[in-house]
């Protein structure tokens, strides 16, 4: 009987003697979209996250039991559960919130007004919009923002280099896309029809990414497929106008371009993909100076069944193109025709590349059980450089790059992000001869929030070595020399209201020598450039204040940001202009065949040039949203900028074409950037204007040249005649004839303005282009 009883008592018993489960699905709620990551947390302390297929269990103690759900850009989400039961949750985006969210400053989401250093963001919409055709021509329409041929600068922190190095990185997918060879990003071989969004930060920002980020990141997010699948083709085609002064107008038949993106991505249980094709051919509106271009881009998807916290995938990209390039005037009145002449002139300073650009990133994320997150990521990385019959007849150079990175939620008010990469460079040229490089690093950043401030504190070490020379990462502490380079930032935001938010940030920066700099030996339309293999890395330093207002109107949001600034560089990298004969050699001044005839050894060379600060500030205003019916988008900027050099040497002051003026070589003080769309219903309208002020200092030989021979012929009067710098309007209208379908029309340079971005080299003329978009989701 005892041995009854106890058995009855033990069978009551079980039931409690194990945990309640709850199980669940989370979705979006307007799309079903399974979410994945979103966070659930019970009253009485539980939490659990959402696998790959938005599911999730969560044991309890006991019921009732208050079930939240959370997911970053979503409205939080709470039921009260009474038993053991299967949920499904749909959560919906902030209505009446305009989120942008954005990952580059801390390589981890959180909102734009949020971060604690400038950025701006451009989304696919303003590329589309406008029928940008590169990634440089999408830069340039950013606040603070300048494209100078091939060379982008941040708030004047970069000039003019022919070509070699950045002080900018680019970044796709949070790997750097950087030419091994040359050190400079190759604009128009981005998939921009892969991205998401655009974002650009400003400010040193080495820490988290390395050699190279001293001026500022443009990061690139590609979109990730949807279970819906997402389909859009964009064609457009172009026609350029016949420019103001008659003189420039080298053609009998205007010139044309046209452009073809198609993208479509689909994600299934297991696997999904995207897929992306650009075309691309430019006529050109230089004599001679053409882009013809292919490009097939894409990623693959792999989310196993049985490791549900495992993502893996490797993304591709591969160009080829056949470009003709345009360096040099043949004077002032024929700006549009080459120095000695167009195409099949012989004695033409056009170059003719056919090269090839491919990458492939193979890439490993997964949660651990306690939700750490680990990422592996890779790139092989290939830069071609040609000439008109052979894609590798001047440089074949290739990158290998691998990344590990740790992120750890230390508690709800802690982030820890710590990682290892590496790179190494491989470069068989007949340009820069044959070099090696390695760059190692490694790297951690916290961020931890005290109420309503957000602190971020990180450093980098790196390791940087060409060939068998020193290691360029090297320094002295205390006579002891060290190998590894320390960088630090440090950063706080400050929430002073709900709508209004305030930060500090400052960051240190190096930037190591790419193979261009140290090793070109070519010649440029009678501008030689010479080799320098003792040329030392760049270090600086940036810092700023800003403050971020939120405006609501209804639907509509704007953000107001006005921020000051400070950049500081030492041993600026500069292509400079004097006389480089190798040791021992004797120059002549008056016999032509000898070889130390003086003429063969004055040219350009890279330099350590530099010490210079540059001091400024920043407004910007960017919103998007409805105002009654009417849907507003803008971006608009002005900045000041003073850039100045502190170096006091007269034989490097003798090298500006202003030699009283200690502003820096290709810079301005002012610079400012709108865009604005109005849509109603199935119309839109936009416009957008840039302005830059004068460049007062340039390098004095192409204004004076050499031994009484013109480098640039009539560049001293153009410049005297055209001493107020440049405002450019365009305009654009489209009709959206359905929900798929959208028809445009652009005019840029609407009023035909005659303007360069560097000496020598005029834009183009007005143009037109007519553009047609569908998209089916």
């Amino acid at each position: 009987m005892q041995s009854v009883k106890f058995r009855l008592i033990l069978l009551l018993l079980v039931p409690f003697s194990f945990n309640a489960q709850i199980e669940g699905l989370v979705k979006d709620g307007t799309t079903k979209e399974r979410l994945f990551g979103a966070k659930i947390e019970l009253s009485s302390g539980e939490k659990a996250i959402t696998d790959v297929d938005g599911k999730f269990k969560i044991t309890c103690k006991s019921y009732p039991v208050q079930l939240k759900t959370s997911f970053f850009t979503y409205l939080t989400d709470s039921i009260v559960v009474n038993s053991d039961t299967v949920v499904e949750i749909l959560l919906f985006t902030k209505s009446q919130e305009i989120e942008t969210v954005v990952v580059s400053s801390t390589r981890r989401l959180q909102n734009v007004e949020e971060t604690s250093i400038s950025m701006e963001v451009i989304k696919p919409s303003l590329i589309d919009n406008k029928g940008l055709a590169n990634l440089e021509q999408v830069v340039d329409q950013s606040p603070g923002v300048y494209a100078m041929d091939g060379q982008v600068s941040i708030r004047g922190g970069g000039g003019y280099s022919y070509g070699a190095g950045s002080r900018v990185l680019v970044v796709w997918n949070g790997i750097p896309m950087i030419a091994p060879d040359a050190g400079d990003a190759k604009w128009n071989s981005i998939p921009m029809e892969q991205a998401a969004q655009i974002e650009i930060l400003k400010g040193a920002s080495s820490v988290l990414y390395g050699s190279g980020a001293l001026n500022g990141i443009i990061s690139l997010t590609e979109k990730e497929p949807t279970t819906n699948g997402e389909f859009k083709v964009k064609v457009q085609s172009g026609v350029y106008d016949n420019p103001k002064r008659e003189s420039l107008k080298w053609w009998n038949k205007n010139p044309t371009f046209q452009l073809m993106d198609v993208y479509y991505g689909k994600m299934y249980r297991k696997f999904g993909f995207t897929v992306a094709a650009n075309g691309y051919r430019d006529g050109g509106f230089r004599d001679g100076e053409h882009e013809e271009r292919a490009r097939l881009s894409g990623t693959i998807y792999y989310r196993p069944t049985r490791f549900k916290r495992l993502k893996a995938g490797i993304g591709y990209n591969a160009q080829y193109q056949d470009v003709g390039v345009f360096v040099l005037w043949q004077s002032d009145s024929l700006g549009y025709t080459p120095l000695g002449g167009g195409e099949g002139t012989p004695g033409t300073t056009l170059s003719f590349q056919k090269s090839i650009r491919v990458n492939v990133d193979p890439y490993v994320k997964f949660y651990d059980k306690k939700n750490n997150l680990h990422q592996f990521k890779t790139r092989y990385y290939l830069v071609t450089t040609g000439n008109f019959s052979d894609i590798y007849a001047s440089s074949i150079a290739s990158m290998y790059y691998a990344d590990y990175q740790f992120q750890k939620t230390i508690s709800e008010k802690t982030n820890l992000i710590a990682g290892i990469a590496n790179t190494n460079n491989v470069i068989r040229s007949s340009v820069f001869g044959d070099h090696i490089s390695e760059n190692a690093a490694i790297y951690t950043q916290v961020d931890h929030k005290i109420k309503r401030f957000d602190f971020t504190a990180g450093m980098r070490l790196e390791y940087f070595k060409q060939d068998t020379l020193r290691p360029d990462s090297e320094w002295e502490l205390k006579n002891q020399k060290i190998p590894v380079y320390p960088v630090f930032r440090a950063a706080i935001h400050y929430k002073l209201l709900k709508g209004t938010h305030l930060r500090a940030s400052f960051g240190q920066g190096i930037r190591f020598p790419s193979v261009a700099e140290r090793f070109v030996a070519t010649s440029v339309g009678g501008v030689i450039i010479f080799p320098n293999a003792a040329v030392e890395p760049e270090k600086g330093w940036a810092a700023e204040l800003g403050i971020k207002q939120v405006v609501k109107i209804g639907d509509w949001k704007g953000l107001i940001d006005v921020a000051g600034f400070i950049n500081e560089y030492d041993n600026m990298m500069e292509f400079t202009f004097g006389l480089y004969p190798p040791p021992g050699l004797t120059i002549n001044l008056t016999q032509p065949d000898d070889p130390g005839y003086i003429i063969n050894w004055l040219g350009f060379q890279a330099q350590n040039a530099e010490k210079a600060r540059i001091s400024g500030l920043e407004f910007s205003f960017n919103s998007q949203g409805y105002i009654k019916e009417v849907e507003i988008v803008s971006l608009i900027g002005y900045t000041y900028m003073n850039p100045i050099s502190l170096n006091s040497n007269p034989a490097y002051q003798a090298s500006f074409s202003d030699s009283g003026s200690t502003m820096l070589k290709y810079r301005f003080n002012h610079l400012a950037k709108a865009d604005i769309q109005a849509t109603w219903k199935k119309y839109s309208i936009g416009f957008s204007s840039r302005y830059n002020s004068y460049m007062k200092n340039i390098d004095a030989i192409f204004e004076d040249g050499i031994f009484g021979q013109q480098v640039l012929a009539g560049l001293k009067e153009y410049r005297e005649a055209n001493n107020k710098g440049s405002l450019v309007f365009d305009v654009r209208a489209s009709f959206n004839a359905t929900e798929q379908f959208k028809l445009n029309i652009i005019a840029n340079n609407v009023l035909n303005t005659e303007y360069v971005s560097r000496p020598g080299d005029i834009q183009p003329p007005r143009n037109f282009i007519i553009q047609l978009q569908y998209q089916f989701n």
